[in-house]
């Protein structure tokens, strides 16, 4: 655990440079921007392996967030097992974020729970959208913020933070819903009908004798 993955790095971004940001910080080991095959241009993040873990420990502490050529950079642990990622757990999802919350902020206010993997507010060329995700490394720590943040002051504006959802589980609990309101409006109705007649088979309506 002494590799750090760097991103949201400015194209034009050399291995020297992040050579000379994260050098004082401790001996460095090994450092690659990773680049297109063809083109060799930056893909826009790295990899800096220190030889001692507590000095890319001290590193993430220190230089998570500094500017290198007008980008805060983003560093965090190299995950080497990518299905703490794609498997969603402890990830989180902040809202109604003020305009003014960058990354840093966000993840100044998470660390405290837990060791997080990653940690983005959304941007776009006007600056925050307005929400943000927090990836914690375990389940624990993320119902632990979720607990104890969700409906706090930041900034003076009241956020939500809860589970991130995937659009797939979005998508399905509307199904759900809509689903459920058709069958609540659906037995309104036949108690209705159900004075006048009955549905068969077909559905189709069938009066009643009077």
């Amino acid at each position: 655990m002494a590799s750090l993955y760097v991103g949201d790095l400015h194209h034009d971004v050399t291995e020297g440079m992040l050579y000379e940001k994260f050098s004082p910080v401790g001996a460095i080991h090994s450092i690659r921007v990773c680049r297109d095959s063809i083109t060799w241009r930056s893909l826009g993040y790295a990899y800096v392996n220190f030889q001692q873990p507590a000095d890319a420990e001290h590193a993430l502490d220190t230089l998570n967030f500094d500017v290198i050529k007008g980008h805060p950079v983003h560093i965090m642990w190299t995950q080497h097992d990518p299905s703490l990622r794609e498997s969603g757990v402890g990830n989180i999802f902040i809202k109604n974020l003020e305009k003014s919350i960058d990354s840093k902020a966000l993840y100044d206010t998470f660390s405290g729970f837990g060791n997080i993997l990653a940690c983005k507010v959304a941007c776009d060329e006007n600056g925050s959208k307005g929400y943000g995700f927090v990836h914690f490394e375990n389940h624990e720590a993320a119902e632990r913020a979720i607990g104890r943040l969700n409906g706090m002051m930041f900034n003076d504006q009241k956020v939500f933070v809860g589970r991130f959802k995937t659009r797939k589980e979005r998508e399905a609990e509307l199904g759900a819903q809509f689903a459920n309101f058709n069958i609540e409006s659906f037995g309104e109705e036949s108690s209705v009908f159900s004075k006048y007649g009955e549905f068969n088979s077909c559905d189709n309506f069938v009066r009643s004798k009077v």
